[in-house]
């Protein structure tokens, strides 16, 4: 049975609570009032938009499937997992960019997103694109806050942040675009001393989300990045197969990352810090397309040609399929929002009761 999940909105100085349809059932007397999203393009709802980056899709035939087929800046042809999941919670439909937004006040008590595509765990994979690092992340979170404040009052505030779901996507970028893309990280580290450098780094990140008020937090986990459709092109030799090299340091890793968290729940007393495995059910959808309604794994739906090199649709020459719902890639290396979608309930359904 559906279960109603009641939000916070704000109406001038008045705090109210206002309910949409959850999809899924949370504990008895528990809430999840606000979804605030962290990471890469993979829950980047458009805060790139504004900057000036190679790494930006605020136009055709990206959101082609989105409300109105516009193209907001979200790398998919719909929504993203940011959205989809503060829907599945029953918190609101979308979650807006916090960046260059004009954001109501039911946006800011319901949650936003930080997140900016092209970003990871290295400062050096931001830096490669020039969009917002995790540190230019918590800047705005921080000034986040302040809002809230002012918004709602204090303690209202740490009530939103201790009972909201955080979500931190990131990774990807940093094994695919910077450590096997970039000649000098690969000669400064090998693929073990270089995860250790991600799981640090994501280590210190969620210590500081602790300390701005941060308690249910969810970390994904990478996916097998050498299954994605440019990484097959780029590595997968002359039959395209996954590419074994970036899925061998995806899972080292998930594992590093995953002990990260164990640690973290004795030191941060009340978190409740989850790691997300995303590999394992994302490398079944690919392995196993038809058993989850999907034809196409190989190939992104919108793309420059058989090649798939490209990471992202070109503006200007990009053709898609005529059906991207049996396609598992949007691009050639960006999931549908039906792929998402799926993962996105796979997920949920498993996870969730982990965050009380």
């Amino acid at each position: 049975m559906k279960r109603p999940s009641c939000y916070l909105s704000v109406v001038g100085s008045c705090l109210l609570f206002s309910c949409i349809q959850a999809l899924v059932k949370l504990p008895e007397n528990e809430t999840i009032p606000a979804l605030i999203a962290f990471g890469d393009s993979i829950v980047d709802t458009g805060n790139n938009n504004d900057l000036r980056t190679i790494s930006k899709c605020d136009f055709p035939p990206y959101g082609k499937d989105f409300q109105g087929g516009v193209a907001t800046g979200r790398f998919s042809n719909g929504k993203v997992p940011a959205d989809i999941i503060a829907e599945e919670l029953g918190i609101k439909e979308l979650l807006p960019a916090y960046v260059g937004q004009a954001l109501s006040s039911r946006d800011l008590v319901t949650g936003v997103c930080f997140a900016s595509g092209g970003s990871g765990y290295d400062p050096m994979t931001s830096k490669l694109v020039s969009v917002l690092s995790l540190s230019d992340q918590i800047e705005y979170f921080k000034d986040y806050i302040m809002k809230l404040k002012l918004l709602v009052g204090e303690n209202k505030t740490n009530f939103i942040l201790a009972k909201g779901l955080f979500l931190v996507v990131a990774g990807s970028d940093d094994i695919a675009n910077t450590y096997f893309t970039l000649r000098a990280r690969k000669l400064q580290y090998d693929i073990p001393a270089y995860t250790d450098l991600m799981a640090n780094s994501a280590s210190d990140f969620l210590n500081e989300l602790y300390e701005l008020g941060a308690r249910r937090v969810a970390v994904f986990g990478a996916p097998p990045i050498g299954c994605l459709p440019a990484q097959r092109t780029l590595a997968g030799g002359n039959a395209r197969e996954c590419a074994e090299n970036f899925n061998q340091a995806s899972q080292l890793f998930n594992k590093k990352l995953s002990a990260k968290l164990d640690s973290i729940k004795n030191s941060l007393p009340g978190s409740r810090m989850v790691f997300i495995d995303v590999y394992n059910p994302f490398l079944d959808l690919i392995q196993n397309p038809k058993k989850h309604g999907f034809e196409v794994v190989n190939e992104g739906c919108c793309g420059t040609g058989n090649l798939e090199v490209a990471v992202l649709c070109n503006a200007w020459t990009s053709t898609t399929c005529s059906n991207d719902s049996s396609h598992v890639f949007w691009d050639s290396y960006h999931p549908t929002e039906r792929a998402y979608r799926v993962l996105v309930s796979l997920l949920v359904g498993k996870y969730v009761d982990k965050f009380f």
